[in-house]
């Protein structure tokens, strides 16, 4: 496969309203073993594929036989739609796999995928078909989703760095993590947010150290199917954008709508939300009062003498989509935080890592889990966030490849952020 040669963007420390983390590719600089599968997490509502590319010094050393000393390669991310799975993430993976058999004159091809997520059984047949009327020959392993989302996890933990980082609610910033040794990193919370929840606990490595404690229905599919209704937002990045210039005050009762001020006895700002959306029934039973009696006297009384109910295309009107996308992010946010927090709190557990594409770098989003978590604590319980948040499932299933993974140290780097290396052995999958 050719290496992209697009420049990586760093991260930068952003203010709560001021957009999104960005999602570099992994530089692994010290990498030159031949990587012979790809990676695709199928979900409810996206497909995360991973894949590696060798730089092109590493492929002129590759062609001359050599080894060691080459120019490593990156590890690669895309996401898809997986209601378009067959059109797009298929397309996308031959493509892929078509590139690598050609230049596969000396290096062996892409010849295994590792499929994770709940379409990775969906998918399967679908996938094994069109392989093979492509005539590509493909090997698909599905791997458990739980136990990849947990390799991916303690891999970024442990070998990337500026990879993890926490969220400063009063400096409204941004700050990076140490890379953290396995040792250090147990027990744990893992709140994976895609179209639905799930809440894993994590207490050593390997399938046995991990549970799944709880989850809730709604998450990101939730956010994304109201929206749809609510708002003319194509995308759920449109979404997120109209949310960002929203204000949820126009929707939102707010503690200060009731007391006037800080209820400080129970520790409530005036600004904290008291009940998500209770403003839309009064403004609309305002609205409506308002206009009936206006038309008092006029041809909009019905037959029976009573007044014409809204449509429903008539409520929304009266309010701003950007409004209600922020309200109802708020609102799934919030609920998610504190159920988090009611989770580790049950098994004592004081580190709570949030990741699945519905955070999507989005810095709402991150500053309202920060938010709950630390609110309902009291500041006992650290939320951790990651660059790659969403492909947690698809790192995890690439590390779980036919090369088995050797943990040795080295250098690699994004661009200019040094991290440790990680070899990946050419082997069989057992």
């Amino acid at each position: 496969v050719e290496d992209d040669e697009n420049q990586l963007q760093q991260l930068q420390q952003q203010p709560l309203y001021g957009g999104v983390i960005t999602k570099n590719n992994i530089t692994l600089p010290q990498h030159n073993d031949e990587i012979i599968h790809i990676s695709v997490d199928i979900g409810g509502t996206l497909t995360k594929l991973v894949y590696f590319t060798k730089s092109s010094s590493n492929r002129k050393n590759s062609s001359r036989k050599t080894t060691g000393g080459g120019g490593g390669g990156k590890l690669h991310f895309q996401d898809f739609q997986t209601e378009n799975f067959k059109n797009e993430a298929m397309k996308f993976m031959i493509k892929l796999i078509q590139k690598s058999i050609n230049k596969s004159n000396i290096n062996p091809p892409i010849t295994y995928i590792m499929a994770t997520g709940g379409g990775a059984h969906k998918f399967y047949n679908l996938m094994k078909k069109t392989f093979k009327k492509h005539k590509l020959p493909m090997k698909i392993i599905a791997k458990d989703e739980m136990e990849c989302l947990i390799k991916g996890l303690d891999w970024l933990i442990t070998k990337i760095p500026q990879e993890i980082f926490t969220y400063d609610l009063t400096e409204l910033t941004t700050k990076f993590e140490p890379i953290q040794s396995k040792k250090e990193i147990y027990p744990y919370l893992l709140v994976n947010i895609g179209s639905g929840v799930s809440m894993v606990k994590v207490t050593k490595p390997g399938p046995e150290g991990f549970e799944r404690i709880g989850g809730s229905s709604l998450g990101g599919g939730t956010l994304w199917g109201l929206l749809s209704l609510l708002t003319d937002a194509k995308d759920y990045n449109e979404m997120l954008e109209m949310a960002q210039n929203g204000d949820n005050e126009n929707i939102d009762l707010l503690v200060g709508d009731i007391y006037g001020t800080n209820y400080n006895k129970i520790g409530l700002k005036a600004n904290h939300i008291a009940s998500s959306f209770a403003k839309v029934f009064k403004k609309l039973r305002k609205f409506n009062s308002s206009t009936n009696s206006n038309n008092n006297n006029n041809s909009d009384n019905d037959s029976d003498g009573k007044f014409k109910k809204l449509t429903a295309a008539e409520k929304l009107a009266q309010f701003k989509q950007e409004d209600i996308a922020r309200s109802l992010l708020f609102s799934i946010s919030n609920n998610i935080g504190q159920i988090a927090y009611l989770h580790a709190l049950r098994f004592n557990l004081k580190r709570i890592y949030f990741g699945g594409s519905y955070i999507s770098g989005h810095m709402q989003t991150i500053h309202t889990l920060s938010y709950a978590v630390n609110f309902w604590s009291k500041g006992e319980m650290q939320s951790y966030f990651l660059r790659h948040e969403g492909y947690l499932g698809s790192v995890g299933a690439f590390m779980m490849g036919p090369a088995p993974i050797l943990e040795e140290n080295g250098n690699s780097s994004n661009e200019n952020n040094h991290t440790n290396n990680v070899k990946i052995a050419n082997g069989v999958q057992h």
